[in-house]
């Protein structure tokens, strides 16, 4: 019996854009460090309350994007400034993470919007169109998300996209303020990507 021949692998980490109707996903720069800080200072406290990381000054949002370039130069990043396409604001931030060439499988995270426009279609949309490349331009067979288990609202907004809550990773994290944070992995699979897009693509047109 011959064997079953699997998709070649076309996971390439490099900076790329990724367009829908609401949002555009931009490559990030190093001048983001300043306007990131510009546009959250004012809730800081809110936005990064669940990050294990401190993201509390001008420094320390030099300091993140710093990394992201560390990472990216390694293959194990790629990270975006999110867009408000009819404003052409940026709003935020998002990245593929913790990138697995040999395993194809990719994780999304670091997501975090100004409180005006989350609950808005723009982060279903930078899901969607983050999912789609993984699926269907990476080759991927696996895409995970996770939060920290005290954040509900991320939970429940993860299990709406459409993924399948896995398990949690007990005492996972100590974050930057001493506490031990429990960790809640989830995950879409090539098999139900299809599903998910329906689902997504209809949400967005509603």
């Amino acid at each position: 019996m011959k064997p079953v021949a699997t998709p070649r692998a076309s996971l390439n980490a490099v900076p790329i854009t990724l367009a829908g109707r609401f949002v555009c996903l931009e490559p990030i720069r190093h001048d983001h460090a300043e306007v990131f800080w510009q546009i959250a200072n004012d809730s800081a406290d809110e936005i990064f309350r669940w990050y294990p990381y401190r993201m509390h000054t001008g420094e320390d949002f030099k300091e993140m994007v710093e990394k992201i370039f560390e990472e990216q130069e390694r293959g194990e990043s790629v990270a975006f400034a999110t867009v408000e396409k009819k404003s052409g604001q940026v709003i935020g931030s998002t990245r593929f993470m913790n990138i697995d060439r040999a395993n194809r499988r990719a994780e999304i995270g670091s997501t975090w919007i100004i409180p005006a426009w989350q609950r808005t279609a723009v982060n279903t949309e930078a899901k969607y169109l983050m999912l789609r490349h993984a699926f269907e331009v990476w080759n991927c067979i696996r895409v995970e998300l996770k939060t920290d288990a005290l954040n509900r609202k991320s939970r429940n907004a993860i299990l709406r996209i459409g993924a399948t809550e896995e398990g949690t990773f007990r005492k996972h994290l100590i974050t930057w303020s001493g506490r031990v944070r429990d960790t809640v992995y989830f995950s879409i699979l090539d098999s139900e990507w299809a599903e998910v897009r329906k689902n997504l693509e209809y949400r967005l047109k509603s």
